[in-house]
């Protein structure tokens, strides 16, 4: 279980950096933001590369790219890069796929949590079949150990919160 604790945090961050990353990207277009996916909006945004990159070894594209919606906790490249050495290589192996759907469905939610209304929870059910802890604090929302830095950036078919860590489940 500990063990996973980190890969899990390490690759939370990168699907929620990935949704993040359309989003931004689709802010940057001719059209309303909302337009694109999470998955393209996370693409886009160019400070999600470790996130697409996991998304895609997962298989998981097609999936945040279907109707949702989804609610995204998206690690930054940084997030990911603060993983032990090794870890994301390990992770993005074909024989460690399963691992890393886990890691990444931790870090995403069915339905759309917008910030003022997961501020007023105390957890939230993951597609992976875990909770998540969510905390206010000083201003701050906390999701499990990582913190919300970037909050409601809307796609298609969802909402991108972005996070400083990422999520591993137990």
């Amino acid at each position: 279980m500990t063990r996973f604790k980190s890969a899990s945090r390490w690759m939370g961050a990168g699907m929620a950096g990935l949704m993040m990353a359309g989003a931004v990207q689709a802010g940057s277009h001719e059209h309303d933001e909302a337009t694109a996916d999470i998955v393209d909006t996370a693409a886009a945004a160019g400070q999600f590369e470790t996130l697409v990159a996991a998304v895609e070894a997962a298989g998981l594209v097609d999936t945040l790219k279907g109707e949702g919606p989804f609610t995204v906790f998206a690690p930054t490249d940084e997030a990911f890069a603060a993983l032990p050495e090794g870890t994301l290589d390990e992770l993005l192996m074909p024989e460690n796929q399963e691992t890393l759907q886990a890691i990444l469905t931790y870090h995403v939610v069915a339905g759309q949590v917008m910030a003022e209304d997961a501020m007023g929870l105390e957890s939230a059910d993951t597609v992976q079949g875990q909770s998540l802890t969510i905390t206010t604090m000083d201003g701050s929302v906390m999701i499990n150990d990582a913190t919300v830095i970037q909050a409601d950036i809307e796609a298609s078919n969802g909402v991108i919160h972005v996070i400083d860590g990422v999520l591993l489940p137990e």
